[in-house]
């Protein structure tokens, strides 16, 4: 199956999880009796996959056999490699230790990033917590008020580390498509970058999540602070049905499939992954996963927070990713040389 057709129903469809789970854990009745569950977060402490993972470990507990605690120990750096590359060669295998790192560090070694000690085909994708739009948006004040305006007019976007989405991305469309974002990077995490905007030391952010701005900076949501350029997915979201996505802007067809292979990590928004593990392990994980995201305890918690639930299945997330690296090769080459530093 074509990278655009897996990715595509992936966004459009939130995955039914397959019965049988609630036997198989009968069957390993007691498996985490007595054991801590780590769960590992790639970023530093304040963004959202650290806010997902605090909410996964208050609840997913109650759903693993021996009912485990669970705790949260964030392993920042590298925009996410050092926990993916930690899991991948020295986590426990027996489901005691995972992780939740940046959509796109899966991507990585598909890119040639030699820093990326990982094969995200072999590790064991658990479940995504929701399907992630990011935006690109401008301050108020700038000049740039739309896409158009970006291809004349410079616009000072933050970001954090070299291999992030909000650096790689207006590196990809500078080059794709003339565009003249200048970027200011070494932020530590996505809340210093919002709060270089509201000081003026940066003008926008080109890869912050809608949930994200709803959750954390509603006032600028209710007081119109910023403008939304355009949407960095493959489907529109139902809060934003008339701002554009990065793909309208495309001048061909070579223009889209890119844009949809470097977005296809969109459709796993929170990705949750463990080391390579024994199918049995795999099953119960994964379960514990599917009724944590659909308990109604957990939602409504969710809910507090302020985090979507948009639950896909680790089966569904591990298609992605497998679609993902099915990509042609010549596209993959043209990809990484917008790409390039």
């Amino acid at each position: 199956m074509a990278l655009s057709s897996v990715a595509l129903a992936l966004v459009f469809a939130l995955v039914s999880f397959a019965p049988g789970f609630a036997a198989a854990q009968d069957q390993t009745a007691g498996a985490y009796a007595g054991k801590q569950v780590k769960i590992i977060v790639g970023v530093g402490p304040g963004g959202s996959n650290s806010l997902y993972a605090e909410s996964i470990a208050r609840h997913i507990g109650r759903f693993l056999p021996g009912a485990p605690s669970v705790f949260v120990q964030h392993m920042p750096g590298a925009n996410g490699l050092l926990a993916a590359n930690y899991v991948s060669t020295k986590a426990a295998r027996d489901g005691t230790e995972f992780a939740i790192v940046n959509r796109t560090t899966a991507v990585e070694p598909l890119l040639g990033n030699r820093n990326a000690l990982f094969d995200s085909l072999k590790l064991t994708w658990l479940s995504s917590a929701n399907v992630e739009n990011s935006t690109c948006i401008a301050w108020g004040g700038a000049r740039v008020e739309k896409f158009p305006d970006l291809l004349d007019r410079e616009l000072v976007a933050g970001g954090t580390g070299p291999d992030a989405l909000e650096v790689l991305f207006p590196r990809v469309l500078n080059r794709m498509m003339g565009t003249k974002y200048r970027i200011v990077s070494g932020y530590p995490g996505s809340p210093q970058v919002l709060l270089a905007m509201e000081k003026g030391e940066v003008e926008g952010f080109c890869g912050i999540g809608w949930t994200y701005l709803k959750m954390r900076k509603s006032d600028w949501v209710e007081q119109r602070k910023f403008n939304i350029l355009f949407q960095m997915a493959l489907a529109r979201h139902p809060d934003l049905p008339d701002v554009p996505l990065i793909r309208d802007f495309a001048r061909d067809d070579d223009e889209r499939r890119i844009l949809d292979f470097l977005l296809a990590t969109q459709g796993m928004g929170r990705p949750f992954f463990a080391p390579p593990m024994e199918s049995g392990a795999a099953a119960l994980l994964r379960g514990a996963f599917a009724r944590t995201l659909a308990d109604p305890l957990y939602l409504q918690d969710a809910e507090r927070t302020g985090l979507e639930v948009q639950a896909v299945s680790g089966e569904a997330v591990q298609t992605l990713v497998g679609g993902i690296y099915a990509t042609p090769a010549s596209l993959v080459e043209r990809a990484k040389g917008l790409l390039a530093d």
